[in-house]
């Protein structure tokens, strides 16, 4: 199966994320985007293909989203896509692709909407359990 993560290694859920990947047997594309940014195409096609709205797509913990007044529900989507595209650090993360949809995988377990089954038992690196000894989701 084919899969590109835009990954931050430095994000919980993002290496959570990869992990599953790999638990799951699909060796991803890692995109480290802080590095490599997507561009304005690619990052509007990644939003839409994950049915989410751009506000959705920002992250507003980072001092950035404050700063630069992003807060403000009057900015549309081409003032925001701006600022994401200048500040990397404000896209949310991690977004993967794979041959069964794109997903913005917060929390990490929801790529596993968009991999095969996986029944391996599956611990995220802070000791919260995925998919138990039996191989069920655990929430």
């Amino acid at each position: 199966m084919k899969a590109v993560i835009y990954h931050n290694p430095k994000c919980g859920t993002s290496r959570n994320t990869l992990a599953l990947l790999r638990h799951a047997g699909v060796e991803p594309e890692v995109i480290e985007y802080l590095l490599n940014p997507p561009s304005r195409a690619r990052l509007g096609e990644l939003i839409g293909a994950a049915g989410l709205t751009v506000r959705g797509a920002i992250r507003e913990k980072e001092k950035q989203y404050l700063e630069l007044g992003l807060d403000d529900e009057a900015l549309g989507d081409e003032a925001l896509l701006d600022a994401m595209l200048a500040n990397p650090i404000l896209i949310q993360r991690p977004f993967v692709e794979t041959d069964l949809g794109t997903r913005l995988s917060r929390p990490s377990e929801v790529v596993l909407e968009i991999l095969p089954p996986v029944s391996a038992p599956f611990t995220k690196e802070d000791g919260e359990v995925v998919i138990d000894q039996d191989g069920r989701r655990a929430h």
